[in-house]
Formats: C-alpha cells, sequence, structure tokens
C-alpha cells in the first residue's frame, strides 16, 4: 500500500462514492470526494490527485466537459465510471482524454485493476522503455524490430506504426478515430475499414490463433487494446 497516493472521485450517488472510497482507502489511498463537477474540478487543481474517478452525470455539468477542462492543464489518469452503455459515450469520454471508462455496476477488484493499468501506464509516458516485451512478443523502438518466440515477424510500414502505436500505450484503449489521425493523418477518412483491414493482417502475422488473439484485443465499436507487459 502505498500512502501517498492521492486519489479523487467525482460522483453524485452518495453510496457509490463511498463503496469507492471504502475501497481505495483498503488499498492506502486517501481520497477526496465531489458531488458535483465544480466541485471536483477546484479538488483537482488544490490536491493534485494521482488518480481521477469520474461518474459522466453530474448535476452541475456533464463529465465530458470535466474531461475537456482537466486535460488543458494535466494528463492525470482519468478512469471514468459510469452507467452511460452506449459506445458514442465511451468513444468520446475515450477521445477527449480518458484513460478508460468501466460501467457500472462493477467489482472491487475490477476497480483496483483498472486503477493500477492507468498508474502504470501514465509512469510508462513519463519514462519511456525502448522495448516492449509480453509473453513471446518484443517489440524493440530502437531498431524497429518486431519478435514473437525469437522469430522476426515482418510488417508492413503502416503495420509496424499501429503495433508501436498500441505497444507504447500499452493497457489503454486506443479509439478508432485516434488511431485513424495517428497513422493516416487529421484529414483521413472517417471510415475505417483500412484501419480493421490492417489489423486482421497484424494479427495473421502475431497471433498464433487470431479468432482468439492473445495480444491486441478489439474493444467493439471503440478500439484496439495492446495487452500490457
Amino acid at each position: 500500500m502505498n500512502q501517498r497516493l492521492t486519489a479523487v472521485i467525482i460522483e453524485d450517488e452518495k453510496n457509490i462514492s463511498s463503496f469507492i472510497e471504502s475501497i481505495l482507502a483498503s488499498e492506502g489511498y486517501r481520497t477526496f470526494a465531489a458531488f458535483t463537477g465544480t466541485e471536483g474540478l477546484s479538488l483537482i487543481t488544490s490536491r493534485c490527485p494521482d488518480i481521477i474517478l469520474l461518474d459522466l452525470g453530474l448535476p452541475d455539468m456533464d463529465g465530458i466537459k470535466i474531461i475537456e477542462k482537466v486535460r488543458q492543464f494535466t494528463h492525470t489518469p482519468i478512469i471514468v465510471i459510469s452507467a452511460r452503455t452506449r459506445e458514442e459515450e465511451k468513444v468520446s469520454a475515450l477521445d477527449q482524454g480518458a484513460d478508460d471508462y468501466i460501467t457500472k455496476p462493477f467489482g472491487a477488484s475490477e476497480l483496483m485493476a483498472r486503477i493500477r493499468t492507468a498508474l502504470r501506464h501514465s509512469h510508462r509516458d513519463s519514462t519511456l522503455s525502448p522495448v516492449y516485451s509480453c509473453g513471446g512478443l518484443v517489440i524493440d523502438f530502437e531498431k524497429r524490430l518486431v519478435t514473437l518466440d525469437g522469430q522476426v515477424i515482418h510488417l508492413t510500414q503502416i503495420e509496424y506504426k499501429l503495433v508501436s502505436l498500441l505497444a507504447r500505450q500499452a493497457g489503454k484503449v486506443l479509439t478508432y478515430d485516434y488511431l485513424m489521425q495517428q497513422i493516416w493523418g487529421p484529414y483521413s477518412d472517417s471510415n475505417n475499414q483500412i484501419l480493421r483491414v490492417n489489423m486482421a493482417h497484424i494479427r495473421r502475422k502475431m497471433e498464433k490463433n487470431p479468432a482468439e488473439p492473445e495480444y491486441i484485443f478489439t474493444e467493439i465499436g471503440v478500439g484496439y487494446r495492446m495487452r500490457e507487459e
């Protein structure tokens, strides 16, 4: 447990807020709860938390607006915890800068696993490793070399860019739009068929069973997530 880790919880349902606080307290976190977006923004600026847990349906403003405002001044991980299940809501939150999205109801183990992933990803951003290694898959970013069980995987330039982008943010969902803009530019066609085709080719080369991938997972209707190291 790390007593120095701090979490801000922005949730207007007090029973859920208390539930989250109790989970985090048992793991040694200091917690600060807000029941409105305005209170939440104030706590974020004053407490400089390590993690932000955010509900979208707040009484004074939509949580998406809070993500937009927070991303103007900090890269602190944001995990959305919401009853909204529509794919469009998830995509919007992730595109605006949320690190993850949990749908209510949820359990303590899932919440802590997501928090640990978000914190590791945040740390990785500040200390970028020159190598991604997970199971038998190794990606050497400096050499631009991908190997699986010691065998070189021959990827096209576009395929390598996709794999590299996902690996550098392993554990985080990258939306279709984000991937399209990063690889094909800000004016790329909104039709993501070319992305799906390239991903199918990558899986045939990298996955032992493309139908049951071990490394790159599809978040249906949202995007892709690389298995964390």
